[in-house]
């Protein structure tokens, strides 16, 4: 039986489910998902625990603005995952093309993460976080929902995801960011056809 996930977009609201997710075992409170980010500015020099309360803190920061910055993947009310999707704007050089917080189409919404518990993987469950996140960045304004996967061979930015997962939910690529990570599109500019998911 397949597992059905639900979603939430994150806000002041859903906060604590992601603080709930990411200081989890295995959740990513390494990075506080600011890889691809601005943080904070002192974030640069401070190191340890000082450095991931900081990137905490900027993410944080950006909720606290109203900023989209993703959704969570619950299971039974439990949150479970994680997908950054936002505005590529608010992300610096995701695409590899100079892109940052001060220019950019705000209509294209990048997807740079995914995370599920350990114990979920290998369901196929990233898909349904996928389809989610296209359909809340379409909800909120997206024209084109853009991603950045890699080979199933890659030995890197797995987190990222696969290129033949993208390529199942309608992405095209359009061109490469850096050697590893592919860029591929999807036209959301018009009513999705099997992809609404409870955002």
């Amino acid at each position: 039986m397949t597992t059905q996930l639900n979603f939430k977009g994150v806000d002041a609201d859903t906060w604590p489910d992601l603080v709930q997710v990411f200081e989890s075992r295995g959740g990513p409170h390494y990075c506080w998902c600011m890889a691809w980010r601005r943080a904070r500015p002192e974030t640069k020099s401070a190191k340890g625990p000082a450095k991931k309360a900081l990137l905490k803190a900027s993410l944080h920061d950006r909720v606290d603005d109203g900023m989209p910055i993703g959704i969570l993947a619950y299971r039974g009310g439990e949150p479970v995952g994680w997908c950054s999707v936002a505005p590529r704007p608010t992300y610096r050089t995701i695409a590899g093309r100079g892109n940052d917080e001060r220019s950019g189409d705000s209509a294209i919404w990048s997807v740079a993460c995914f995370y599920l518990k350990r114990e979920l993987r290998g369901q196929g469950l990233t898909k349904q976080m996928l389809e989610a996140a296209v359909t809340y960045a379409q909800d909120n304004g997206a024209q084109v929902v853009e991603g950045y996967p890699v080979a199933p061979a890659a030995t890197s930015y797995g987190f990222m995801g696969r290129v033949p997962m993208f390529e199942s939910a309608g992405f095209k690529k359009v061109g490469m960011a850096g050697k590893h990570r592919n860029v591929m599109q999807l036209d959301c500019s018009y009513p999705p056809q099997s992809i609404r998911a409870p955002v």
